[in-house]
């Protein structure tokens, strides 16, 4: 049977129709965003605060203020490093920050400008509030990593490593503190159980509590799994940040096993008070006791990873 020559005419064009709509202007343009973004050597992720940022596939020049030890974790080296004051440094990072220039807390707009980043990642949502986001974003792309109170470090570490393209390395950093993790509980098992501890920081001749669920709080009780002092609870309760102020009164009621001392103060006269003296841990010389070099007043792999092997090379 013959086809009408009209009738072929029309069957030609609802096929090329039909091809032509397998390939929808999404797809299209999808691929052709991929396509260039090869070419250019970067890649499209979306922040925490929903900016879709293009960033370098190898960045040379990041500041990550704050983020330091992420950064080092997935190696990379910043070219500048966070610091507060006129010298106050995360000591625990250096062997690996030694001699990169510092960077004030709040990233001033001009100190940022001078060290002519190639990104920037931004550790704290307010870091970016009052058009701070737009005046950096000129500067450099800008990625306003997950943060917040109930972020934990693995979370953050996975979304570095998403900005960085780096997400099987920040995968497998994970997993391996969880070994060591379950590792170090295992060896310490007749030290840990049934046995409670608190971590104490004592700065400027005062006390302060870490939080049940913070900072290094987090890796006592929910990673090794000691017990949780009765203070420590309700203190934690009433908790707006990761370290809470205790008086002498308060402190007197510290019951905990073992004392884990993060001592910025060694000549506080508080050492010689009552409310010290007599704590249990202190009578029965548990009390494990760390400087402010060490990485017990911060977050991060590194920082966990380090608080881990503190603990095993002084319960051992």
């Amino acid at each position: 049977m013959k086809i009408k020559p009209k009738l072929f005419t029309i069957l030609s064009t609802v096929l090329l129709i039909g091809v032509l709509s397998a390939c929808s202007p999404t797809e299209k343009n999808s691929s052709a965003e991929s396509a260039d973004q090869a070419a250019q050597g970067t890649h499209t992720v979306t922040d925490t605060l929903g900016h879709k940022v293009v960033i370098p596939n190898q960045p040379k020049r990041i500041i990550g203020s704050y983020l330091e030890d992420y950064l080092i974790a997935l190696g990379e080296k910043p070219v500048a490093q966070w610091t507060v004051g006129s010298g106050s440094i995360q000591d625990y990072l250096q062997g690996d920050l030694k001699n990169v220039p510092t960077i004030s807390y709040d990233l001033p707009y001009e100190k940022v400008l001078s060290f002519e980043p190639d990104l920037l990642l931004i550790s704290s949502t307010a870091a970016v509030e009052g058009g701070k986001y737009e005046q950096y974003s000129k500067i450099a792309p800008t990625y306003v990593v997950k943060n917040g109170t109930d972020v934990t470090w693995e979370e953050q570490l996975k979304d570095v490593g998403n900005a960085l393209d780096k997400k099987a390395q920040a995968d497998k950093i994970i997993s391996d503190y969880q070994e060591t993790v379950k590792q170090t509980r295992t060896e310490l098992a007749d030290k840990i159980k049934g046995k409670t501890a608190a971590v104490l920081w004592v700065t400027n001749n005062s006390a302060f509590l870490v939080s049940q669920n913070r900072s290094s709080g987090r890796i006592v009780y929910d990673d090794l799994q000691f017990g949780v002092p009765s203070l420590v609870e309700e203190v934690s309760k009433e908790a707006t940040s990761d370290w809470s102020a205790v008086s002498s009164e308060k402190l007197a009621e510290l019951d905990a096993d073992y004392l884990i001392l993060v001592n910025s103060d060694k000549d506080a006269a508080m050492f010689d008070q009552p409310s010290w003296q007599n704590l249990k841990a202190v009578q029965e010389n548990h009390v494990l006791e760390f400087g402010p070099e060490s990485s017990w007043l911060y977050n991060g792999p590194i920082a966990s990873k380090e608080m881990i092997q503190d603990i095993k090379n002084q319960l051992d």
